[in-house]
């Protein structure tokens, strides 16, 4: 699964830098999956989809921070447990119930965003 920030998040901005994905932004920022990730160019997803890794993709929230689904790994491979969800002064880091994946898809997300 991925992890996401509720509305209880009051922008206090610590959990961004903490995140080795750079999967989290800032409200109303845009985002690319180049941003913080070896992926470059053309990226396939494997189902037929590709996307520009470089080309701009909307701000998922314009009120809170927000986390990537497709760039969250749980922080598998780099830590013990999500760093967001650690360094959260509110807890508004939780589980996002409706992206669930098995820690060997975390790691292979892992592995995709950083290959070499």
């Amino acid at each position: 699964m991925a992890i996401k920030i509720t509305d209880e998040c009051i922008n206090c901005g610590a959990c961004e830098p903490e995140c080795p994905n750079n999967a989290i932004y800032d409200a109303g920022v845009s985002w690319k999956f180049s941003d913080g990730t070896a992926l470059e160019g053309l990226i396939d997803f494997g189902d037929g989809v590709t996307l520009d890794s470089n080309a701009t993709q909307d701000a998922i929230s314009d009120e809170v921070y927000y986390i990537v689904p497709d760039k969250c790994t749980e922080c598998k491979g780099f830590h013990d447990e999500p760093q967001c969800a650690a360094v959260c002064p509110v807890d508004c880091c939780v589980d996002d119930e409706e992206v669930r994946e098995t820690e060997d898809e975390l790691l292979a997300k892992k592995a995709w965003l950083h290959a070499e």
